[in-house]
């Protein structure tokens, strides 16, 4: 006798689709992209052939990734890609039959992530999504540790500030101010880029027009 085990049924994915934003930029191929994004589970969740509205749209909709289809892309397109790539930063694939150095230049400039030359081929479209996703993720990661670094240099200097605003009001040596400057922190829970700021501040009140900074 044997013993009868009832099939088991793949557990669904819990991935959530990819959602997508198109933008016809004069190609008039995104029928053929969108539909090809639904048969690999993709979420279509706008198509737009206005570059103005690309900022809105990304807000409204929350797409995981901006496709654009062009000949070549406008200006107006690079510059709201652009305005994009500095507010809601998001990977952006351009596919664009225009090989030309210049506008693959600009467009990159402008944050794309991929441009793809040369002819819309389906059958790709899944692996140039994941590539331009995982190049924006790395880019992101770039900007982030330049960010961390640039905002660090900038809190260093205002603890260097304070400190010789203290040694010059106070008539102390670096390690006695410094050691104010934390005790201070401390005292207030402030960190010390933050009290640092604070006396800076403090002083540009109630000092003289002729007194050294």
């Amino acid at each position: 006798m044997h013993d009868m085990q009832t099939p088991t049924t793949p557990a669904p994915s819990t991935t959530p689709p990819l959602r997508v934003l198109l933008i016809d930029d004069g190609a008039h191929r995104v029928g053929l992209i969108g539909d090809e994004l639904a048969r690999q589970g993709c979420e279509v969740v706008g198509v737009i052939d206005a570059a103005v509205l690309i900022h809105d749209c990304v807000q409204r909709l929350a797409p995981d990734v901006v496709i654009v289809d062009s000949e070549s892309p406008t200006r107006d397109t690079l510059e709201h890609l652009a305005l994009l790539s500095s507010r809601n930063p998001r990977p952006v694939v351009v596919f664009a039959e225009d090989g030309a150095a210049g506008p693959m230049q600009r467009a990159l400039k402008a944050g794309v992530s991929a441009y793809v030359v040369a002819g819309l081929q389906p059958q790709r479209l899944a692996s140039l999504l994941q590539v331009a996703i995982a190049r924006y993720e790395q880019d992101a990661a770039l900007r982030a540790q330049l960010d961390a670094a640039q905002s660090e240099l900038v809190q260093r200097k205002a603890v260097e500030q304070a400190k010789r605003l203290l040694m010059h009001s106070a008539g102390l040596a670096e390690p006695a101010a410094h050691a104010r400057l934390r005790r201070l922190a401390m005292d207030r829970g402030l960190k010390l880029h933050e009290l640092a700021q604070r006396v800076i501040e403090a002083h540009a009140l109630l000092a003289d027009p002729g007194t050294p900074a």
